[in-house]
């Protein structure tokens, strides 16, 4: 069964993206057409279109700092760099890898502080575009896994995994709309099984100049651990600077709006092909 729903159940959304056709100069011929830079940043989101065929394309954090605060409880994690990886494999066809190669978590509590130090987890995804590019409407499935590659603390040393189903739909005056479900399925709290978690998001972009875009959003997820069911809320907001047509640049804010969900995330990041 857990398979069976990795090959078949998540979701994320993604802000809008520079839609301008401009070419690389010096890239290889096969490329000249490639579209602007794509990305599946900034936001909790995925955007449907996919890395051109046989080239690479690298987004990643700068810099991403979560506050979680808790009672008398305050963790705050933060990643130095975050990349992902992605592969063109054909017209509609990528593969992704991504890891934060070192990540900070510091807990502080009444009886003192405690620091953990390492690498992030691994998380392997395929995205498969299934809709025409030229159309109004874009649709990808995006299956991944989750390898606990992370020491206890910093990860949960588990095997997660889903599919995210990215729906994006252009609208008029610059605007792009972002649905999607997400079911995943997540390690019990107690280490003895794993369960499902249903996620929804709501991703509003707006494109204010051909390079400069601007996000709202809103995420939701329902986990149902069997130790206790979970509901996270957030409200999200996000900027995209396109420097060229392959290279973005992009700042956002997190806000969770119950006491379940992490207080506050802010990041930097940037994103290029080559």
């Amino acid at each position: 069964m857990f398979r069976t729903f990795l090959s078949f159940a998540s979701l994320t959304v993604v802000a809008a993206p520079a839609f301008a056709q401009d070419s690389v100069p010096a890239a290889p011929a096969a490329a000249l057409s490639a579209p602007a830079l794509c990305t599946d940043r900034p936001t909790k989101s995925n955007f449907a279109c996919t890395v051109p065929q046989g080239m690479v394309q690298l987004e990643t954090d700068i810099g991403n700092w979560t506050r979680t605060d808790a009672g008398d409880t305050r963790v705050d994690t933060i990643l130095y760099t975050n990349p992902t990886l992605k592969v063109g494999l054909t017209g509609s066809t990528d593969i992704e890898a991504s890891i934060a190669p070192y990540a900070t978590v510091r807990t502080r509590t009444a009886e003192g502080t405690q620091t953990l130090h390492g690498v992030g987890d691994l998380t392997l995804r395929l995205k498969q575009r299934l809709t025409n590019p030229a159309g109004q409407v874009q649709i990808a499935l995006l299956p991944f896994v989750k390898i606990p590659t992370a020491k206890t603390g910093i990860g949960n040393g588990q095997t997660e995994g889903g599919v995210a189903v990215p729906i994006n739909i252009a609208l008029p005056k610059g605007f792009t709309l972002t649905f999607g479900p997400e079911g995943d399925i997540l390690a019990d709290s107690d280490g003895h099984g794993h369960h499902a978690q249903l996620v929804g998001t709501a991703n509003l972009g707006k494109a204010v100049t051909s390079k400069f875009t601007l996000i709202g959003e809103f995420w939701v997820a329902r986990n149902f651990d069997p130790a206790a069911y979970v509901t996270q809320t957030s409200a999200d907001i996000a900027a995209t600077y396109l420097l060229r047509p392959t290279l973005q640049l992009d700042l956002g804010a997190n806000f969770g709006l119950n006491q379940a969900t992490p207080d506050a995330q802010v990041y930097l990041g940037v994103s290029t092909r080559f």
